[in-house]
């Protein structure tokens, strides 16, 4: 991991930032040798269809075609 100063990394912290994202290596920032951050490459997250996302997740019992019955008892007058 290479390691910046913090004064060199305030002077020129877009090239350092573009530097992580094109070579994907990270950069520890340090002050008076010690460190104080680490500058890490982003993760690029899949954005991932909603369509199927229940597939395995029921089970299906029984006539899904047949009506409900849920009005069977009542009553119209």
């Amino acid at each position: 991991m290479r390691e910046i100063a913090i004064s060199q990394f305030k002077a020129t912290c877009l090239a350092v930032l573009e530097d992580v994202r094109r070579t994907r290596r990270p950069v520890r920032v340090t002050r008076f040798g010690k460190p104080v951050a680490e500058v890490l490459p982003a993760t690029v997250s899949v954005k991932q269809s909603w369509l199927g996302c229940m597939k395995d997740s029921l089970e299906i019992s029984g006539d899904i075609v047949q009506p409900v019955r849920a009005f069977e008892r009542w009553t119209v007058r």
